[in-house]
């Protein structure tokens, strides 16, 4: 019993760690510009279609991640200045323009790279499993916590202990009274778009080795970013973290224990913290 426990909990925060680098953006975004963005779950298959493609040319895992988080940032804020930014603070215009794009992305994608799955490859160095007491755990999962946990790090360091984060977290916080006393928040709001799907590319590519890539993985996951953002709590990287490792355990251990019943363990949750708290749990009023 204890080694299923742990296996359950070493896959689910292996899971936890890739929706932290979906909904992490995904909550940005919303928190600085309120923006539902319908196409962010295209960002993590188009960043794992180009890694994919990256690193079959160049036979490098890492500059594969690399090339897809910028290619895709660079996407993301071709978006917002170019449409988005049209449509200030009007959920439903911007709502559709993002459900365009990603089926836009999704049939480019299946023009591009056609209908069947793809495993990435991962590094030669992250093959393999090790032993964690008596149970068996792959390497390359493990590599991926660690490489989210980084990513973490440097997000709250960029967000609480630089002038740049600052402004980022005036802008969440009114971004009306931002602007009044000088901020550019246009700005920030591209920055932040562009930072939101660049985050969500690398995830494709950190994911690519355990989940595949292939036509509807955008909307799979995006219903579990949006569940991560909702629990966590929108615009607070914190409530990502702790959101993405709470849905990424219910979720493991809910297809796990009663697999029949997995959307209702994954959902109910999302509920019951919605009728407590409306905000999330560590989201402001």
């Amino acid at each position: 019993m204890s080694q299923f426990i742990l296996v359950q909990t070493l896959n689910g925060l292996s899971f936890a760690a890739l929706l932290f680098l979906l909904a992490s953006g995904l909550s940005l975004i919303y928190g600085v510009m309120k923006i539902v963005n319908i196409a962010h779950g295209s960002y993590f298959m188009l960043g794992a279609y180009i890694g994919l493609s990256v690193i079959l040319w160049t036979k490098n895992f890492f500059l594969g991640a690399i090339a897809a988080g910028l290619s895709i940032g660079f996407l993301g804020l071709i978006m917002e200045r170019g449409f988005l930014r049209k449509f200030p603070l009007q959920a439903l215009p911007q709502m559709m323009i993002t459900l365009g794009f990603a089926l836009v992305f999704r049939d480019l994608a299946f023009l591009i790279w056609g209908g069947d799955p793809y495993s990435l490859p991962c590094p030669e160095f992250l093959k393999g499993s090790t032993k964690i007491f008596d149970v068996v755990f792959p390497i390359y999962r493990l590599f991926v916590i660690g490489m989210a946990a980084l990513v973490a790090l440097c997000l709250w360091l960029f967000n609480e202990k630089t002038l740049v984060g600052a402004k980022l977290r005036a802008s969440v916080d009114d971004h009306e009274m931002a602007g009044g006393v000088g901020l550019n928040v246009p700005l920030i709001s591209g920055c932040m778009f562009g930072l939101g799907a660049a985050l969500a590319a690398f995830g494709g590519v950190m994911g690519g080795p355990i989940f595949g890539v292939y036509p509807g993985l955008d909307f799979e996951l995006l219903a579990l970013g949006f569940v991560v953002v909702i629990v966590g709590g929108r615009g607070s990287l914190k409530g990502s973290a702790v959101g993405a490792i709470l849905v990424g355990l219910v979720d493991n251990f809910g297809k796990a224990l009663f697999p029949e019943l997995s959307y209702f363990t994954l959902f109910a949750p999302m509920a019951i913290v919605v009728a407590v708290k409306p905000t999330g749990l560590f989201g402001r009023e």
